[in-house]
């Protein structure tokens, strides 16, 4: 199908092919797209509000700052998916597969990632006020200074990400080395990161 064929039959996508499909500023709101293959799929700034994707292989996809707000994202798999800058207030995102994607700057206000795994995702600078993260592999604790995004593999602390051995294994010259206030923060909170980290594997 063609770019009109897709918009004109967006109320019956489901299970379509859409792999690589160039999509950008499209109107998708309230769309089926019900276990779609959109892997690669160019959505950056489309309109995906109300949009049912539940199922849909998003794999690898161009979401930049596109609408989703209230999408029903059960179950979508959104693995290494660019959403920076994406609108996703209110989506539904239960047991999404959301590793590695990038959610820098979203808005995931009052989101649904109960059961997500968010392995890898990068949540710099995104807006999760009243997101509910239960069941989740992502810890956040929340200072003075920096929050700290923990998985069981990596954690993000200000805009600086390494693995979870890594952190642990830094030393305070190292630390200080990252920020002009880094070992001040270091030495005031990491314990309490080590004990979520160390949470993640009881």
């Amino acid at each position: 199908m063609n770019r009109e064929e897709i918009l004109k039959n967006k109320h019956n996508l489901q299970n379509a092919d859409l792999q690589g499909a160039d999509l950008q500023d499209a109107d998708f709101q309230d769309a089926n797209l019900q276990g779609a293959d959109l892997r690669g799929a160019d959505l950056r700034g489309a309109d995906l509000r109300g949009a049912y994707l539940r199922f849909a292989n998003l794999q690898g996809a161009y979401l930049r700052f596109a609408n989703l707000q209230g999408a029903d994202l059960r179950g979508a798999d959104l693995q290494r998916a660019n959403l920076r800058g994406a609108d996703l207030q209110d989506a539904d995102l239960q047991s999404a597969n959301l590793q590695s994607a990038n959610f820098r700057g979203a808005d995931l206000r009052g989101a649904d990632l109960r059961g997500a795994d968010l392995r890898g995702a990068d949540l710099r600078f995104a807006n999760l006020r009243n997101t509910d993260l239960r069941n989740t592999n992502l810890k956040i604790f929340q200072s003075y200074l920096w929050t700290a995004y923990i998985t069981p593999n990596t954690t993000h602390i200000g805009c600086q990400t390494f693995t979870n051995e890594q952190w642990k294994s830094f030393t305070d010259e190292e630390i200080a080395k990252l920020h002009h206030e880094a070992l001040n923060y270091w030495n005031q909170n990491k314990s309490i990161i080590f004990a979520i980290m160390n949470s993640f594997n009881p």
